[in-house]
């Protein structure tokens, strides 16, 4: 007999029947947003193809228990990995016949694991650098400010147009100083998908004889197929002079189960600092060319198997469809009143915001979600508004049709609704607190005000975050309020609430 006290367990007195544990992952998965269907602008690639999540899964499950530690000991596994890394290097003007023949890579976990290397390579090139710097522009991934703080290394900002949102090579030229290691730019940039000028900045960059990185990772595949089916995608891969190294991910826009990212090298000199050895101990003699040592081979051969399925055929099919579905969610946009395009979308992603002060963005949002279309709310910065991003993919295209009538219809809602208020105490907050005068009965009695802490109701997450699912705390059916209260701090205030928010879902269960 099995005691429902444990049920939520993950260590029961008793074991479990197979059976009832997958009900119950079905039960915790109920609460989550919708992975297929064309309606999450966020976090997940779908790419609606018939049975290439089965293809997928299978894949994963037959080398799930394989090592990526010792490639001697699975030759499957590194046959894989750089056929993968082959089809990137192909994809992004490297390999035989190419400007760039000796492009070298390894597969990460993702994107920030990726973006971590590339900085861990340019710092460890550069021994004689005691005080390491990389400059990058500001709408460049976070990942950049995260490998900084990991690695130690300081990082510069470099300022963007407000009209076009891309640095200019001026700025990134006088952004590097003598103990500069790296320079990033993005193709296209995450949070409103224009992509960067890569062979003026890469050109700064190699007359100060610094590495340029492209950060490709989130719609750097698409890129290439774009530019086949005639847009007009500006250079950015290894065809331009003075890029040194690439980074895209296989589990956005090639459509491969998380986490699989390649990291591309110019040569195999540049890669060499990457990799970490180790002997002076009695065990294995460790040498590992991403972070983690032990690797599953799962998530390798399901993006094996999901590119040798789809494609080039296949890929240029799916971008076409993608490309027509930014271009009718753009058309919406446009075509509602208070509403106005960041930028004219030249990638995957349809960014807007609002030109009427009365249409509140975070409202907007909510009335979205109520209507079943997940978005991505983004903060302020500097001179850049709050904005809704779209990241817009292949099972989109089917929808596109019913989103405009819902974007009216969400907007009426949020001109209604009018803009949030927040309390006189929290905008006096958010004015003046510093994120050191922060005490956990502050925290506390913040999120109690804006809703967060109880138990999980299944509402949408805070920017950034994901819903809960059975453990901690929660956050509430509508977020406009918490993310008034986000907008309304500056970015370090706003760095330490997040945390002590997410910290507040992310709580055990015993």
């Amino acid at each position: 007999m099995i005691d429902d006290q444990d049920t939520g367990r993950a260590l029961p007195e008793r074991g479990v029947p197979a059976d009832r544990v997958l009900r119950e992952l079905r039960g915790l998965r109920e609460g989550d947003r919708p992975t297929h269907g064309g309606r999450l602008f966020a976090y997940v690639y779908d790419p609606a193809v018939p049975g290439l999540d089965e293809l997928a899964a299978a894949a994963h499950a037959g080398s799930a228990h394989v090592n990526g530690l010792d490639p001697t000991a699975f030759p499957s596994l590194l046959a894989m990995e750089n056929a993968l890394v082959g089809a990137a290097a192909r994809l992004l003007g490297g390999g035989p016949g190419t400007t760039a023949p000796d492009v070298v890579g390894s597969v990460t976990s993702g994107g920030t694991e990726s973006l971590i290397l590339a900085v861990k390579a340019a710092r460890d090139a550069r021994p004689d650098v005691a005080a390491p710097r990389i400059a990058v522009p500001v709408t460049a991934h976070a990942a950049f400010a995260k490998a900084a703080r990991y690695l130690r290394v300081a990082l510069d900002p470099v300022p963007v147009d407000p009209a076009t949102l891309r640095p200019s090579a001026a700025d990134v030229a006088a952004a590097i100083r003598p103990d500069t290691v790296l320079v990033a730019c993005s193709a296209p940039s995450y949070a409103h998908g224009v992509v960067d000028p890569v062979a003026e900045i890469a050109g700064v960059a190699a007359t100060a004889g610094v590495r340029c990185h492209v950060d490709a990772c989130f719609g750097g595949w698409t890129l290439p197929w774009l530019r086949r089916l005639g847009a007009p995608v500006p250079p950015f891969d290894f065809a331009v002079d003075g890029v040194t190294s690439i980074s895209v991910d296989l589990h956005k826009y090639a459509y491969a189960p998380k986490g699989v990212s390649v990291l591309l090298h110019r040569d195999p000199g540049l890669r060499a600092p990457q990799y970490f050895a180790y002997a002076d101990w009695p065990g294995y003699t460790m040498v590992n060319p991403v972070i983690a040592s032990t690797r599953s081979g799962g998530p390798i051969a399901a993006a094996y198997a999901t590119l040798r399925h789809l494609g080039e055929d296949g890929y240029l099919r799916l971008a076409a469809a993608t490309r027509d579905a930014v271009a009718g969610l753009a058309d919406a946009v446009r075509g509602t009143d208070g509403l106005r395009l960041m930028a004219e979308p030249e990638s995957t992603v349809v960014c807007f915001t609002s030109a009427d002060p009365g249409l509140d963005l975070f409202v907007l949002v909510d009335e979205l979600t109520v209507r079943g279309w997940h978005t991505q709310p983004q903060l302020a910065y500097g001179e850049l508004p709050a904005s809704v991003h779209l990241t817009v993919t292949a099972s989109v295209a089917p929808r596109v049709a019913e989103f405009g009538p819902d974007l009216a219809d969400a907007v009426a809602a949020a001109r209604a609704a009018g803009p949030v208020e927040l309390p006189a105490e929290l905008t006096a907050l958010a004015a003046t607190l510093t994120p050191d005068a922060l005490t956990p009965e502050l925290v506390a009695g913040l999120a109690a005000g804006l809703g967060l802490g109880g138990p999980v109701s299944g509402g949408p997450g805070v920017p950034g975050g994901d819903r809960g699912a059975g453990a901690g705390g929660a956050v509430p059916d509508r977020t406009a309020m918490v993310n008034a209260l986000l907008n309304a701090a500056p970015p370090a205030l706003r760095e330490r609430l997040l945390v002590e928010f997410v910290g507040l879902l992310q709580r055990p269960t015993y």
